[in-house]
C-alpha cells in the first residue's frame, strides 16, 4: 500500500498550567523559576494529617476553558488517582476521573472545520525529574534530582476526539487553543516553560475504515515544530511495521527532538492501572448557574470571533493569512479603529499584516488616524503603494502628521495623462524589450515597470501603469 492508502488518526491531550497566584490545594506559591523544592508545604507534599482545601479562582479558571470550549459545564467530582513516580510525593495525583467539571464540546480551526472536545478537566500537576547523566533520560541517568515547586500546580487536561489526520492540523489545532487558554486568562500558553505541555495518540487505518487502529502516545514535545515532526515520523513507523506483517503495540513513547524519532517509554496504562477511587478529602463541585452565567458574559472574544470580524471587514476569508495574521499579533484593534476612520478594511489588514507586523514594537505607538489617513491616501491614488509604505515606515518611527511626511518625501499624485505619457516614453526609449513584451513575453514587464518608476522618480501609480502597458499591448 502506498502512504496515501494510509490514514492517520490523531486524538491529542493537552495539560495547561493555570494562572492561579497559588497552587491547587494549598497557599504555595504558583511561579515558575524559583528555586528548586522553596514552593513546598505539607499539604503539596503529602505529609500525614494535611489535608487540601480547593483554590476558588482555580476552579473558575476550569469553567472560563470550558465555556470557550462550548463543553457543558457541569458537578463535577475529585478522584486519586494513584501511580507510584518519583515527582509526586504522595505517591497519588488529585484529579477527576469519570465526571469532569467539562465536557462534549468542540474546537474550531480557523477554516471552520470542527475537533471535538471530549473534556476538560481540573488535576493538579506533578513535580519535575532532571535525569543527569549524558541521555538526559531515567535510563543510563548518573542520578535524578526531582523539584516539587510543580507538586500541586492547578492544571487543566483538555482531551480532544480523534479528529485530526495529520501533523499540520494537530499544530493548528494547538496553536488555536493556546490562543483561545490566552484569550481566557486562564493559562500564559508558554510551551517554552512547560505551562502548556501536549501528548499525542497516534494511530493509523486503511483509508475509507471504520475501526480504530492500535495508538501509541507519544510525550515530551515542547514546540509546534516537535509536535508536527513526531507524529509525522510514528505514523510511518506504524505504517511500515504493519506493511510488514507486524503489530502495533499499546504504549508510551518519548520524542526524541536530536534524533527526530520516537522510542518506547513504557507500556501504555489503562484506568485500571491507576486504580481511581473518590477523593475522600474533598466535597464535590457544584457551579452555580449565577456563576457560570456570569463567568461567561465576562469572556472577551475569541479568535475565531475576532477573526471573523477582521474578515467581514477586509472582505476575505476568515482563514485568509493577513486576517489570520492580524489577529494573532493583537492588531485587530487598530484596524477596526482605522476602518471607523474611514480606511478601506480590505487595504488596512494588507499594511497591517505586513508593514506593521514587521514593526510590531511600535505599533503601540501608530495613531488609527494617522494610520487611517494613509491608507486613505493610498485608496485614491494619492500616494502610491510604495509611497504609502515608506509613509507608514515613518509613522511607525516617528510619529506625525501623514501628508506632511509625504510632502517632506516629494510624494505627489500623479496625474493619469502624466502617467501615460511617461510609459509611452518608455516604450520609445526601449523598442526592443517593448516588441518582446507585446510578443506576449511577459517576464519583460519587470523590466519596463523599473523604467517607469525611474521616469516618473518613484511617483507612478505601478498598478495603473502595468494596465497602461498591458493596454497598449493590445
Amino acid at each position: 500500500m502506498s502512504r496515501s492508502e494510509w490514514e492517520m488518526v490523531i486524538g491529542l491531550e493537552v495539560h495547561t498550567e493555570l494562572r492561579t497566584a497559588t497552587k491547587l490545594f494549598c497557599g504555595c506559591a504558583n511561579h515558575f523559576g524559583d528555586e528548586p523544592n522553596t514552593n513546598v508545604c505539607p499539604v503539596c507534599l503529602g505529609l500525614p494529617g494535611s489535608l487540601p482545601v480547593l483554590n476558588r479562582t482555580a476552579v473558575e479558571y476550569a469553567i472560563r476553558i470550558g465555556t470557550a470550549l462550548h463543553c457543558t459545564v457541569q458537578p463535577s467530582l475529585f478522584h486519586r488517582k494513584n501511580y507510584f513516580y518519583p515527582d509526586m510525593p504522595k505517591d497519588y495525583q488529585i484529579s477527576q476521573y469519570d465526571v469532569p467539571i467539562n465536557a462534549d464540546g468542540w474546537l474550531a480551526l480557523p477554516d471552520g472545520r470542527r475537533v471535538g472536545i471530549e473534556r476538560a478537566h481540573i488535576e493538579e500537576d506533578t513535580g519535575k525529574s532532571t535525569h543527569v547523566g549524558e541521555s538526559g533520560r531515567i535510563h543510563g541517568a548518573d542520578h535524578s534530582l526531582v523539584d516539587y515547586n510543580r507538586a500541586g500546580v492547578p492544571l487543566v487536561e483538555i482531551v480532544g476526539r480523534p479528529d485530526l489526520r495529520s501533523g499540520d492540523d494537530a499544530r493548528i489545532y494547538v496553536d488555536e487553543l493556546r490562543a483561545i487558554l490566552v484569550a481566557t486568562g486562564a493559562s500564559d500558553g508558554k510551551m517554552e516553560e512547560g505551562s502548556l505541555r501536549v501528548d499525542a495518540n497516534v494511530s493509523v487505518r486503511p483509508r475509507g475504515a471504520a475501526d480504530l487502529g492500535t495508538r501509541c502516545e507519544i510525550k515530551n514535545m515542547n514546540s509546534l515544530r516537535s509536535l508536527g515532526r513526531a507524529i509525522e515520523y510514528e505514523a510511518t513507523r506504524q505504517i511500515t511495521l504493519l506493511e510488514e506483517g507486524g503489530t502495533v503495540s499499546q504504549e508510551t513513547r518519548h520524542w526524541d527532538e536530536g534524533t527526530g524519532r520516537t522510542s518506547t517509554m513504557r507500556s501504555k496504562e489503562d484506568a485500571y492501572d491507576y486504580r481511581y477511587f473518590p477523593e475522600p478529602d474533598l466535597v464535590p463541585i457544584v457551579p452555580s448557574e449565577e456563576w457560570i452565567r456570569a463567568v461567561a458574559d465576562a469572556l472577551p472574544p475569541m479568535p475565531g470571533d475576532r477573526r471573523s470580524a477582521v474578515a467581514a471587514a477586509a472582505k476575505l476569508a476568515p482563514d485568509a493569512d493577513p486576517v489570520v495574521t492580524v489577529v494573532r499579533l493583537d492588531l485587530d484593534s487598530l484596524l477596526h479603529a482605522a476602518v471607523a476612520a474611514g480606511a478601506d478594511g480590505g487595504l488596512a489588514v494588507k499594511r497591517l499584516a505586513n508593514e506593521v507586523a514587521s514593526s510590531l514594537e511600535r505599533a503601540a505607538v501608530l495613531d488609527p488616524v494617522a494610520f487611517a489617513t494613509v491608507v486613505q491616501m493610498e485608496s485614491r491614488s494619492a500616494l502610491t503603494p510604495a509611497q504609502a509604505r515608506t509613509v507608514l515606515k515613518d509613522l511607525l518611527e516617528g510619529g506625525g502628521d501623514p501628508a506632511a511626511i509625504a510632502k517632506a518625501h516629494g510624494f505627489e499624485a500623479m496625474a493619469s495623462d502624466a502617467l501615460a505619457d511617461a510609459v509611452d516614453q518608455v516604450i520609445a526609449e526601449n523598442p526592443g524589450e517593448w516588441e518582446r513584451f507585446a510578443g506576449g513575453e511577459d517576464k519583460v514587464q519587470g523590466f519596463l515597470i523599473g523604467k517607469i518608476k525611474a521616469a516618473t522618480g518613484g511617483n507612478a501609480d505601478l498598478k495603473e501603469a502595468s494596465a497602461l502597458l498591458r493596454g497598449r499591448r493590445s
